[in-house]
């Protein structure tokens, strides 16, 4: 098996393992309230899938383009309307089995257009920019926690998990897991990915569940995708361009229709954290 199978393999699992968790901590969520949720073994359970789904996308970022583990994390709205039909029996509207067809077929588009691409070195000045990006956040999400529009939170939210992944593919190209861990980039995962999942919960504490959901799924797969091809190299395999756009766009709107879906919803809006890191 080719390591971009086994990249598309660990980026799907982790789409499943975000899915899953968020699943989790609303059942646990309907056993518990306030801070005593924290202690729920589901929980705690769904605290460990997160970590071993960010994990696994950290593997295929080491072999993928942004563009295509992007597009397969944010498809994680399909395995959380499915299971919040399952196990929470909440309603599944016709559009909402339309989008979960189309985001599968335009999913399988979009792996089949990146192919293999190790991670490069990142271009001189890269890794400035990205600290202060994330620390820009950080000060904006700072300001706008108390009295910022749910619009802006979600903004914010999505521009975290996108700096956090461009950053998570250009450290990759550094050397093994403990020179990753070790270099100024790992500083920014782990800021962008805080304020990015902090943001989120105070968007959906204080707006619609469904424009959260799908302001943060654009985000996170448009901006990193543009900055992986412009800044790091990646690039749509020749003779797959069309193909590329097509199964981004349409990933993109079944997306966005699971976002504003009931089962979605009624899975988000009690979910104690993020369905991402």
């Amino acid at each position: 098996m080719s390591s971009a199978v086994l990249a598309v393999l660990a980026a799907s699992v982790a789409s499943v393992g975000y899915g899953v968790s968020t699943i989790m901590q609303a059942v646990a969520t309907r056993r518990a309230a306030g801070l005593a949720v924290v202690a729920q073994p589901l929980v705690i359970a769904a605290f460990a899938v997160d970590g071993l789904a960010w994990l696994l996308s950290l593997v295929a970022l080491d072999r993928l383009p942004l563009f295509v583990v992007q597009a397969i994390i944010a498809s994680s709205l399909v395995v959380v309307v499915v299971l919040a039909r399952l196990v929470l029996g909440t309603r599944m509207r016709p559009i909402d089995r339309v989008a979960v067809a189309v985001v599968v077929g335009a999913l399988v588009l979009v792996s089949l257009s990146g192919g293999d691409q190790p991670a490069v070195a990142p271009p001189d000045g890269f890794v400035p920019v990205m600290l202060v990006s994330a620390g820009l956040l950080a000060a904006v999400f700072a300001l706008a926690y108390r009295r910022g529009h749910p619009l802006l939170l979600a903004t914010i939210a999505g521009l975290g998990y996108s700096v956090a992944a461009i950053a998570a593919r250009a450290a990759h190209a550094s050397g093994g897991l403990l020179d990753t861990v070790l270099q100024p980039l790992a500083l920014v995962i782990v800021v962008s990915g805080v304020v990015a999942a902090l943001a989120y919960l105070r968007a959906l504490e204080k707006g619609p569940v469904g424009s959260a959901a799908a302001t943060v799924s654009v985000l996170e797969v448009v901006v990193p995708g543009i900055v992986g091809m412009v800044v790091l190299g990646d690039v749509v395999r020749h003779g797959w361009e069309a193909a590329a756009v097509v199964g981004t766009a349409a990933a993109l709107v079944g997306c966005i229709a699971l976002a504003t879906s009931p089962a979605n919803a009624a899975a988000e809006a009690v979910s104690p954290v993020s369905p991402r890191t």
